[in-house]
């Protein structure tokens, strides 16, 4: 005997947030909401213990992407206007050994610590032309973040993004994720 066919009910997808960048009328960038919810890509290191204690970057980088523009990389391999890439700075947690590493019940190794700030990049050609399309904010070093940011200077993050960075001004090399 046959089953009868069982109509299931409509179940309507929640509505993706899209966060698009916001500025105010001075021209500064607001600082991101919700950027906690958005995709990992991943959080490099450059410790003081492995550069002699002069590392330009010492935190650990959580770094963000929004949800639609990851997606739309994923696809295309090509991160879209109005991308944001949120750069959350956290501090190692004090070390034991001369390298800044301490001893911890998984093992030996670096640690994560208070927040200390952040950065933001923004893709937007008509905005940041100069840049190579790409805008970058800081929005302090150290806790509490400012909730809004001016443009840094070429010569503070986007010149070390045009000498080293992989792919389109971004370290795609030290995020997988995005094109695994």
């Amino acid at each position: 005997m046959a089953s009868p066919a069982v109509a299931s009910p409509a179940v309507a997808s929640p509505a993706v947030e899209r966060y698009m960048p916001e500025y105010t009328a001075a021209g500064e960038l607001v600082l991101p909401k919700k950027f906690e919810r958005w995709v990992y890509m991943g959080s490099p290191l450059t410790p003081h213990g492995l550069n002699n204690g002069k590392a330009n970057f010492p935190e650990f980088h959580n770094v963000y992407i929004q949800p639609w523009a990851y997606d739309e990389y994923k696809k295309t391999g090509v991160f879209p206007e109005g991308t944001i890439l949120f750069k959350e700075l956290q501090l190692t947690i004090k070390g034991k050994y001369p390298d800044g590493s301490r001893d911890e019940p998984s093992g030996r190794g670096y640690f994560p610590g208070k927040l200390n700030g952040a950065d933001v990049s923004v893709k937007d050609s008509k905005r940041y032309a100069d840049t190579q399309n790409w805008g970058y904010y800081n929005f302090n070093h150290g806790e509490p973040k400012f909730e809004t940011a001016k443009l840094r200077p070429i010569g503070e993050c986007a010149q070390c993004h045009i000498d080293g960075a992989k792919k389109d001004m971004v370290w795609t090399q030290f995020y997988p994720r995005l094109d695994q």
